[in-house]
């Protein structure tokens, strides 16, 4: 009791504990731990505390891959394709003969060597100018950029300038043109002003959205003579304007008729047949598509008047000789496609490439880089699904690859930059700055065209070389009409496509329908980056690199998507960006046809990886749209895939796009039915 109390605090406190003498145990335990230490780390055990912290920072530093997850683990392995060789089929683009043999104005004929600067015939010309100066109705099927447009247009001003009375302004239009596009109506009104020099008096014109509709109706009440307008503005003339007429006209031209049907156009068509049919019954009829739909057929039974086919391809115009017409039209649009074979030009190099969805932004900033700046003169069309995601990847583009991002020396973005110059061209932007766009694209002999399928239908732009499709077609006809902005007229081209390993099968499809089309390995592109310094790994005492270290294409490749991800994180407004543009990604590949749905599928995506081929680090449960300010938002555990497409359903979603890409220019809007407020009952 004694002890205790000594032991016990004065204050009341808990009892003291008494010190315990180490044992001869813990003394040899603790002297083998400080021997252990001294030979691990004897080099950190004599520097203060402060500057061990100063030297793990520095070692950070020196790692630039603690924002990212490594590109190259968890992939879905590349298959292997098993092509069979297929004869592809071949038109005759050039022939032997020349204008001279028909008999043509000379004056055209020196106007025609003006445009083209060439006296040779091309194949679709030698058919198709003969029949239609005898002033037969035709159906053309050739293969684009074949000379589709000067084949109708020589045979419509020799006609309209042989007439006995004087074409006046004032008559109004004698001949109407139709085009799907606006790019393409601009194309096809300046190679008639050309064939037009020297006839003056002949006044052609053009109609299309995005322009000031009362200065076309000022045009109209001058009198255009060819008038060349896309569908849906000249319904709008027709409802509208009260000076537009057809009293006249004796020439009706449907170009790129497939595509017209395809942008839901078939209505519009049919309002403009029964206003020309009002007026005056009688004219020559022409349908020009590089491929024969089940659709176009329809269109030439109503519109043609007992036409001649005119088919290059000798291959295909023999299979489609057995059909008849009963047979063609009971055939559903998914066996038309199954048995059709395409032309494609003889010059044109078809490549595929296999990547996986996480290295898609990297592997195609690779392919831009060897091409267009490690290689010269160089001219590249690049094809996606939205319009968001040309906008998207155009700014990132611009700012990664183009220096606008590299804390560099002056000198040395300069050069970097030399030979990158990105464009854009999709339907949502004004109509000023994509006559502008296109304008300065087809001048240019070098340059990147970021792009919709809004390029890919009748555009004539000179010196492309590379055509790459980021976003497969929905079908193989739409894959041929996109390769042929290149090769076009005899001359060189190349194509790339970019698949998933789970879009393999795509190859087989399109080898049914004779296109024969080789791999291009993702690792050999990757292997471009060890030209380009601004993505070398920084190692304290590294030497030079030589030759292509699997390990530092990796390294190299990594440093890459952290400057990409780096940029898209670097504020709310770039994240919301690329979640709009996954988005808008994610609600295309759900709208491939039920034949592809096979091969397509949202399923077989990994939307993780997908979303790091769009710069985004987050999770796809986060992946969302940002709230708006001041709303409040529910946090749930876990979202499944489809919330993804919430927002938008998939088929109303690329119904918008295409208005988007190819309408009118009427502000027309979608009509929203306003709900009725339930009414209380009195009493």
């Amino acid at each position: 009791s004694a002890l205790k109390r000594k032991l016990q605090s004065p204050h009341g406190n808990p009892p003291l504990k008494r010190k315990r003498k180490p044992s001869i145990n813990t003394f040899k335990k603790r002297a083998t731990e400080a021997d252990i230490k001294e030979k691990g780390s004897s080099s950190q055990k004599s520097l203060p505390k402060k500057q061990l912290t100063e030297n793990r920072n520095e070692n950070q530093k020196s790692k630039p891959f603690i924002k990212t997850s490594s590109l190259f683990r968890n992939n879905p392995d590349i298959p292997e394709i098993h092509r069979k060789a297929v004869k592809q089929v071949q038109e005759n683009v050039f022939t032997t003969d020349s204008f001279s043999q028909l008999d043509l104005h000379p004056h055209l004929v020196s106007g025609r060597k003006a445009v083209c600067l060439a006296t040779c015939f091309f194949g679709v010309q030698k058919q198709t100018i003969p029949v239609l100066l005898q002033g037969k109705d035709a159906l053309v099927r050739s293969q684009t950029g074949s000379g589709k447009t000067l084949a109708y247009g020589i045979p419509l001003v020799q006609s309209l300038q042989g007439m006995e009375s004087k074409i006046q302004r004032s008559d109004g239009p004698y001949a109407l043109i139709l085009v799907p596009t606006r790019e393409l109506a601009l194309q096809s009104f300046d190679t008639m002003q050309k064939l037009l020099k020297p006839f003056a008096w002949i006044v052609p014109g053009v109609l299309m959205g995005g322009e000031k509709r009362k200065s076309e109706k000022a045009r109209l009440r001058k009198g255009i003579n060819i008038l060349i307008s896309t569908p849906g503005r000249l319904v709008d003339h027709i409802k509208s304007t009260e000076c537009i007429h057809f009293r006249r006209t004796q020439w009706l031209i449907i170009d790129e008729a497939d595509r017209i049907l395809d942008l839901g156009f078939e209505k519009d068509v049919a309002v403009i047949l029964n206003a020309l049919n009002a007026e005056r019954e009688t004219r020559q009829n022409v349908l020009l598509s590089a491929t024969l739909t089940e659709g176009v057929t329809r269109l030439a039974d109503i519109s043609l008047n007992d036409p001649i086919s005119i088919s290059i391809a000798d291959e295909i115009q023999k299979a489609l000789k057995p059909a008849s017409q009963t047979e063609r039209q009971a055939s559903s649009s998914s066996n038309c496609m199954e048995q059709e074979n395409f032309a494609v030009p003889e010059k044109l190099k078809q490549y595929v490439m296999m990547v996986p969805s996480k290295l898609r932004l990297v592997t195609l900033a690779a392919f831009v880089l060897e091409k267009c700046k490690f290689e010269k003169h160089h001219k590249m069309i690049i094809f996606f699904s939205s319009c968001e995601q040309v906008e998207f990847h155009y700014e990132l583009l611009l700012k990664v690859l183009a220096g606008g991002l590299e804390s560099e020396q002056p000198g040395h973005s300069s050069v970097s930059s030399a030979h990158l110059h990105f464009l854009r061209l999709h339907g949502n932007l004004e109509q000023e700055e994509r006559t502008e766009v296109f304008q300065e694209f087809l001048k240019s002999r070098t340059g990147i065209l970021l792009c919709t399928d809004v390029a890919a239908r009748g555009l004539d732009l000179p010196q492309v070389t590379w055509i790459v499709q980021y976003s497969a077609p929905a079908s193989p006809a739409e894959y041929i009409h996109r390769i042929g902005r290149t090769a076009r007229i005899g001359c060189h081209g190349n194509s790339l496509l970019v698949l998933a390993p789970s879009e393999a099968e795509y190859v087989s499809l399109l080898a049914s329908h004779k296109i024969n089309i080789s791999e291009i390995k993702m690792e050999k592109v990757l292997s471009s980056l060890m030209k380009d310094d601004r993505f070398k790994l920084h190692r304290t005492g590294s030497k030079k690199s030589c030759g292509t270290n699997p390990q530092e294409v990796r390294e190299r490749a990594t440093v890459l998507q952290t400057k990409f991800e780096n940029y898209v994180h670097s504020s709310e407004g770039t994240i919301r960006w690329a979640k709009k543009a996954l988005q808008s990604f994610l609600c295309a590949y759900t709208t491939y046809p039920r034949n592809l749905k096979h091969i397509f599928h949202i399923k077989s995506l990994h939307l993780g990886h997908v979303a790091k081929s769009f710069g985004l680090r987050d999770a796809p449960q986060n992946l969302t749209a940002l709230p708006t300010a001041g709303s409040k938002k529910k946090t749930k555990p876990r979202l499944k895939r489809s919330d993804l497409l919430k927002k938008t359903h998939g088929k109303h979603r690329l119904a918008e796009i295409l208005r988007s890409e190819y309408s009118s220019g009427m502000d027309t809007g979608v009509s929203k039915v306003k709900k009725k407020k339930k009414q209380r009952k009195p009493g």
